[in-house]
């Protein structure tokens, strides 16, 4: 099934406003989905038989940029058995308020492996997935400040607990 093929399905699925957009100048082609339809396009992908796209390779957050204000999410999804790629993405504007941290579906109920992917996604980038069993910190400590991958990120001491970080 080709790029324009998966494009097509969905499109009958979940009408033309399902797809914000595409990449194609990279290396592997992605389409730009609607952040609020993420989790039912990767559930189609999964169970639809022309596709099975069973395995959640990776999941990376975004930090765009303070000039750009959007953060998002990269989905690479994998067909073992018909060897076969496609990369999602998911962005949206925020104003960067710590408060209000940027927010998207979880994908937990259709990928298990997004469990542990997205825990990261939060720990350094600050992204909050909607719906996540256990959202929590993965990798820093749960008392650390910050989300180290931010585009604006400042280290805020040179030691953590009389370990020097900087």
């Amino acid at each position: 099934m080709s790029f324009e093929d998966i494009k097509l399905l969905l499109v009958e699925k979940f009408g033309q406003d399902v797809i914000d957009g595409e990449e194609t100048t990279g290396i592997q082609p992605a389409l730009l989905i609607k952040p609020d339809k993420i989790a039912d396009v990767c559930l189609e992908l999964r169970d639809n038989p022309k596709t099975h796209f069973d395995f959640l390779s990776c999941l990376s957050g975004v930090d765009h940029g303070v000039a750009d204000g959007r953060f998002g999410v990269v989905y690479n999804l994998s067909s073992i058995p018909y060897h076969l790629q496609l990369t999602l993405k998911v962005s949206k504007p925020n104003n960067r308020d710590e408060n209000e941290l940027p927010s998207f579906p979880s994908v937990t109920s259709v990928y298990r492996t997004a469990d542990w992917h997205e825990r990261e996604a939060y720990d350094m980038v600050g992204i909050f997935f909607e719906g996540h069993p256990d959202l929590r910190r993965i990798l820093l400590p749960d008392d650390w400040d910050g989300f180290p991958l931010r585009k604006d990120y400042t280290t805020a001491e040179k030691y953590y607990k009389g370990i020097q970080i900087d």
